[in-house]
């Protein structure tokens, strides 16, 4: 793969740099920038060898159309802070806005482009419209550098035709994300665990499919979890259960058993009588959740004390952790409990501990973790499933000779 590293002198060239500044915002605040603090490393080298930098990222779906509910200004005021320099923001993407900044930009400076998805023709299925839109993005650069991981999966054309038109390279940030994820997959310390939640247990099963040859545990919990305990027989009330893949999930078990896999799954759960944090709540046994006052409508939203416990000590043996999901519904403190004793439990590793991207990253920032605990936080939630499922990511193809 093409890498930032390799390349020579680029002062006074003009360097589109593919970002991934798809942060939370609250109203125009963002509430995690840990998106953007990622990428400032590459950022800041290309700023020290007097390149000029154009940011182009997206945030959110906004249909193809301007919305300014999601415009990247917030996310350029923060990167200016943290470069601790002024960042220009263009108020379009490839429109007279964006030419003009760029006529004024001199080496060392940064400006950063309105969001990609404003322009329908970014996320088209349609390879030749994809592709003159990027021919607009490349003519403002010299040099294309992608480094959004978190989009890598996705044959957009700010991500894969672009890097076809003009000299492409990978940033430190995708030498980084890519450098643990080969620890993640080729020869990991053992013994190696990974834990899932989240909501579904659809969204991890090609996951589930290509690491059951290589871990040693498997711990299952969040609302995915309902549905290996129905697999098991037990009636899970009203919470979140995919019947669907109940015989999937029993050839999964099948085949972890006769590969010397361990699956663990909560001993507890907390049931809700609703979903809300005034809901009334109640810890039973995994196999009796209907056994509550709740009864059939009883909801499972964490797991429960015990299991915490059982899930810390499992992850403290470890030697290799990849958690991706969270163990309950963390926003509301009733059900975060699972999820922030997993995380703790990750910070006490003695060896890779790797918080697989999206809601689990936010989970830890939200519960009061700082990066610095893990042994790394992920970009890519999608992307670092996909890269662990064994799938080809055309972003990162794209970067090959």
């Amino acid at each position: 793969m093409r890498k930032l590293s390799e390349l020579g002198s680029l002062d006074g060239k003009t360097v589109i740099i593919r970002c991934d500044f798809n942060v939370p915002l609250d109203g125009s605040r963002i509430t995690d920038d840990g998106r953007i603090v990622a990428s400032v490393p590459t950022i800041k080298y290309l700023v020290e060898q007097g390149a000029k930098v154009v940011v182009i990222s997206h945030l959110g779906r906004p249909e193809g159309a301007p919305d300014p509910k999601y415009s990247l200004e917030p996310a350029a005021e923060r990167l200016s802070e943290l470069l601790e320099q002024p960042v220009l923001f263009a108020s379009d993407t490839v429109g007279v806005r964006a030419e003009g900044a760029l006529k004024v930009l001199t080496s060392g400076g940064v400006v950063v482009l309105e969001n990609l998805r404003f322009n329908p023709e970014e996320t088209s299925k349609d390879e030749n419209v994809r592709r003159e839109f990027a021919a607009k993005l490349a003519a403002f650069g010299d040099v294309f550098i992608s480094d959004g991981f978190g989009v890598v999966h996705r044959k957009q054309a700010s991500v894969y035709e672009l890097a076809q038109l003009i000299p492409s390279y990978a940033g430190f940030l995708i030498e980084k994300e890519l450098e643990v994820m080969k620890r993640l997959t080729v020869d990991p310390e053992r013994p190696y665990a990974v834990v899932l939640g989240g909501s579904k247990v659809s969204d991890k099963l090609g996951v589930i499919d290509h690491l059951l040859p290589s871990v040693n545990k498997l711990l299952i919990g969040g609302g995915m979890v309902f549905t290996f305990l129905a697999a098991l027989g037990y009636k899970v009330g009203s919470s979140l259960l995919e019947e669907d893949q109940i015989p999937t999930v029993l050839e999964y078990m099948d085949r972890a058993k006769s590969l010397g896999v361990e699956i663990v799954l909560p001993v507890d759960i907390v049931v809700a009588s609703k979903f809300g944090a005034d809901a009334e709540v109640s810890v039973t046994r995994a196999s009796e959740i209907e056994s509550t006052p709740f009864g059939e409508t009883g909801l499972g939203l964490d797991i429960g004390p015990e299991s915490a416990l059982i899930f810390a000590r499992e992850i403290a043996e470890a030697k290799t952790v990849f958690w991706n999901g969270p163990m309950g519904v963390f926003e509301i403190d009733l059900f975060a409990s699972g999820t922030k004793a997993v995380a703790a439990a990750l910070t006490e590793v003695q060896g890779l501990s790797v918080v697989g991207g999206g809601d689990s990253a936010a989970a830890v920032r939200l519960l009061g973790f700082s990066d610095g605990q893990f042994g790394h936080i992920s970009t890519g939630g999608g992307a670092s499933l996909e890269y662990l499922e064994g799938k080809s990511l055309p972003g990162l193809e794209v970067l090959n000779d």
